[in-house]
């Protein structure tokens, strides 16, 4: 297995943390949106739900990939544990897929509240 260079782990971190944020922005307006409505069916409850988690999951792919962007910066005063490194590298990277499978689970369940038809068809695409 390739070992990856700090330089490069460092812009992958970094572009992860602008994709991250982004889709957690819009993961938190689709939660204040829905807590201005009645959550009249449980298609409505599911978004909220996936809406919740996949901010969530935004939070902590922020925070694991500021980690090892701080750790594979040129000038970090420690010494750069390779655990340490995996740990956050992995965390990160299973909380982001996890986050953007949150977010599919919206884009189905609000097709869905638009027609039950279009709804099938939109989330087998």
């Amino acid at each position: 297995m390739i070992e990856l260079p700090p330089e490069y782990v460092n812009k992958l971190a970094n572009q992860f943390i602008l994709i991250s944020a982004l889709l957690g922005g819009f993961s938190l307006a689709i939660i204040v949106s829905l807590l201005n409505t009645e959550l009249k069916n449980r298609f409505m409850s599911g978004i909220f739900r996936a809406a919740i988690l996949s901010a969530a999951f935004f939070l902590v792919t922020i925070f694991t990939m500021t980690n090892l962007l701080m750790i594979t910066t040129e000038g970090f005063p420690f010494v750069m544990d390779k655990g340490t490194l995996n740990l956050s590298r992995i965390l990160g990277s299973l909380s982001f897929f996890a986050g953007i499978i949150s977010l599919l689970v919206i884009i189905s369940l609000a097709c869905v509240t638009i027609s039950k038809l279009r709804g099938c068809f939109r989330t087998a695409f």
